[in-house]
């Protein structure tokens, strides 16, 4: 019982200090940049772009759900389209909702549950989000390896972009070879085994760069046109930013996150913090199915 109400009481204060960070970084933000300038710009988004993002928001829920799909078979637990579809509209409101960005994934792990257990429930999951992280990850060393092309950018910006890539790739692989057996078999059969690294190879870039596409609708939204070169650099990393568990559905992360790289781009901070808010809105509303969903119970 006090081990219970230990994790509880962390929780709480855990998800309290998630809520926190992200008030305070958008605070600090409007005090900054003007905040009252970035408002007036959000409510004046022209509205067929945004009508755009938020299709944007269901091609990648539906290719994610089919990513998940396609990986859950190939560990042997047969999931429905439709249901995948679902769920996934669930999560991604509870990850856009809840502090930490991962209480959709958990209630995807605890919604398929079944007698298999946890575990069983739990690892698609897991290697399906990893899968997304990964092209994100590669997808933004690209960009940094490409950025003296692209903006000019120092050549050890480069560099620095090349070794990620390259230490990324050899952590992974190094990391899969000293995993245990079960990890490494997961994997090989979820991303190489019978094929499926063609699904992989196509669905996992596709779904990272439909975020970028996302993004770049956003800002178009604001009247603003990226170039090439910040669609590749900055983008994906003012992304990543919200892959980070210390804040409430990526919100003060992902603002700061544009304020601090947009500039290395030519672009004003405070477009990109607006770009990056119509951002979070648009997610929002594209996944807003998901309170249908919410209360139901999976079929």
């Amino acid at each position: 019982m006090a081990s219970y109400r230990g994790s509880f009481l962390s929780g709480r204060i855990g998800a309290a200090l998630r809520l926190t960070l992200s008030v305070a970084v958008l605070a600090l933000l409007w005090v900054w940049l003007d905040g009252a300038t970035i408002l007036r710009r959000l409510v004046a988004a022209q509205p067929g772009w945004v009508a755009l993002a938020i299709l944007g928001v269901q091609a990648q829920t539906i290719a994610s759900a089919w990513r998940w799909r396609l990986t859950a078979e190939a560990l042997g637990r047969p999931l429905r389209m439709g249901r995948a579809v679902r769920e996934y509209y669930v999560a991604g409101l509870l990850n856009m909702t809840l502090p930490g960005g991962v209480a959709g994934d958990a209630a995807r792990i605890a919604r398929g549950r079944d007698a298999d257990g946890w575990r069983a429930a739990a690892a698609p999951v897991v290697v399906e989000r990893l899968a997304g992280q990964i092209a994100m990850w590669l997808l933004a060393s690209l960009g940094l390896a490409l950025s003296p092309l692209m903006l000019g950018a120092p050549v050890w910006v480069a560099v620095a972009g090349a070794v990620a890539a390259a230490g990324g790739a050899g952590g992974a692989v190094l990391g899969a070879r000293r995993a245990g057996g079960g990890v490494r078999g997961l994997l090989h059969r979820a991303w190489v085994a019978d094929g499926a690294w063609r699904a992989q190879v196509v669905l996992s870039p596709a779904i990272a760069a439909s975020y970028v596409a996302v993004f770049i609708l956003c800002a178009r939204a604001l009247g603003h046109e990226l170039p090439l070169g910040a669609a590749l650099t900055v983008v994906p990393l003012t992304l990543l930013a919200m892959t980070l568990p210390l804040s409430v559905g990526g919100w003060g992360l992902r603002e700061g996150a544009a304020a601090a790289l947009w500039p290395l781009a030519g672009l004003m901070a405070a477009d990109g913090v607006a770009a990056a808010a119509l951002y979070g809105l648009v997610c929002l509303a594209g996944a807003l199915p998901g309170a249908m969903f919410l209360w139901s119970r999976p079929a």
